[in-house]
């Protein structure tokens, strides 16, 4: 999951698979004619800590604490001024809340939390990791709170199997409090001797509870079926499964809508072919359509046929197959290779965020993707900015585009924009803080 798309399974959902550096330029020629209604919250008034709202636990995705609301995962916190070359600070946690700072619902960077490794993880051979890294989200012991699925560095001497790098935090309704448990990965559903790693959550045999897909060796996946224990054990696990490629990659999504969740597998990091996998009752087993190399893949609605779409991306345009998992064939010659999917604007039909030069919003009609009236997204401050999200943080059932931009290691801002009808997103943030206010928190 790094730092983004954590959970979105609905049909505008995003499949991003690189966490590509995203120069982005001015909003000239935006289109974007609408106004921010409301008044964003700045680093300078961002409130003081506030407690982790308590939950009673339900079905919302991303939802740690159970209270309903959409919290944001935040990897590679920035680091202090006197500090630019210490250690990750961990991971952070900014919780939606029913009153959130700006909206009538949203993220409160006031009540945020930080996962610590010191804290929070298993200690292997009594010793904690250097790395702690959020992977994956979903409910994984099905009680009503999402889990994260964190990697770590466990000790290895190099010699036979390496140890499972993989640990679980299991959500509460004080949200991610207690220490985390290391995932079981029975030694029959390994394969060779790569690390067990690259997690994806996803219901691949139908049955109501959140499976996990594995990267395993030799182009094969280790398939564990849920629900999890809470010492990190599942339901069960058979032989590893043949797959077309290496890399397993989230978030999942039911595309032929037949009530399994479907799985997108790479064969290698970068650019590369990648085929969907798609979920039955043995889970996903069955090697659906094979996409064109790209840098990145995007699922959503855009526009055409039944089932969801796949949007490709590469440095000379998109490649578009709609109708999976048959595939339509079609392309737009809008550069960008980093894509996200979203439904800003709550017409049913995704709009595709292209990430290149500039970051751009393409609107899904009923006829499929088009360039016309694209919106394009000013960064919120100077600096790097990539995008962290598209999913829906203020209940309204229109995305949100999160996204963070850098200035060196030690400045950064993450800005929200709010899902409009009418301009799919808001022109200004509606929310802004930085990741500087986790530095000197002790949980």
């Amino acid at each position: 999951m790094g730092e983004r798309k954590a959970g979105v399974r609905a049909a505008a959902i995003s499949c991003v698979l690189i966490s590509c550096v995203l120069l982005l330029g001015g909003c000239a020629g935006t289109g974007n004619t609408g106004s921010a209604r409301h008044e964003p919250v700045t680093v300078a008034k961002a409130p003081a800590q506030l407690p982790v709202p308590r939950g009673k636990g339900g079905k919302a995705a991303d939802d740690f604490n159970g209270d309903g609301h959409r919290d944001l995962v935040l990897n590679d916190l920035v680091k202090g001024p006197d500090d630019a070359h210490g250690d990750d600070a961990g991971i952070g946690i900014v919780y939606g809340t029913g009153t959130g700072t700006g909206t009538a619902h949203g993220l409160a960077p006031g009540a945020r939390q930080l996962l610590n490794p010191a804290r929070q993880a298993a200690r292997t051979k009594g010793q904690s990791p250097a790395v702690f890294d959020a992977e994956a989200s979903c409910d994984l012991d099905r009680d009503g709170f999402t889990d994260l699925v964190v990697s770590t560095d466990p000790p290895y001497d190099g010699q036979g199997r390496p140890p499972v790098p993989l640990q679980i935090l299991f959500g509460s309704p004080a949200g991610l409090t207690g220490r985390a448990v290391e995932l079981v990965i029975p030694a029959a559903v390994r394969a060779g001797n790569d690390w067990p790693d690259q997690p994806v959550c996803g219901d691949f045999d139908g049955d109501g509870a959140e499976d996990l897909v594995v990267h395993a060796s030799d182009g094969r996946l280790s398939y564990l079926r849920g629900p999890f224990t809470r010492k990190g054990a599942p339901r069960a696990a058979g032989r590893p499964l043949p797959s077309p490629g290496t890399v397993p990659t989230g978030p999942t999504v039911d595309v032929n809508r037949d009530g399994y969740d479907d799985l997108l597998v790479r064969t290698a990091e970068g650019p590369a072919t990648s085929a969907l996998v798609l979920g039955g009752p043995a889970g996903p087993t069955r090697t659906g359509t094979a996409l064109p190399s790209g840098i990145d893949v995007a699922l959503g609605r855009f526009g055409r046929g039944r089932a969801l779409d796949a949007a490709v991306g590469s440095m000379d345009g998109t490649y578009l197959r709609y109708d999976l998992p048959t595939a339509v064939r079609d392309s737009i010659s809008t550069p960008g290779s980093v894509l996200d999917a979203g439904d800003f604007d709550g017409d049913g039909v995704s709009e595709l965020v292209s990430s290149g030069a500039e970051l751009r919003i393409l609107r899904g009609r009923t006829s499929g993707l088009s360039a016309t009236g694209m919106v394009t997204v000013p960064p919120p401050a100077r600096g790097t900015t990539r995008v962290l999200t598209v999913a829906d943080f203020t209940g309204d059932g229109r995305a949100d585009l999160v996204v963070r931009t850098y200035d060196g290691e030690t400045k950064d801002t993450v800005a929200v924009y709010a899902g409009s009808k009418e301009a799919l997103v808001t022109a200004k943030p509606t929310v802004t803080f930085s990741t500087s206010e986790f530095l000197g928190m002790d949980s």
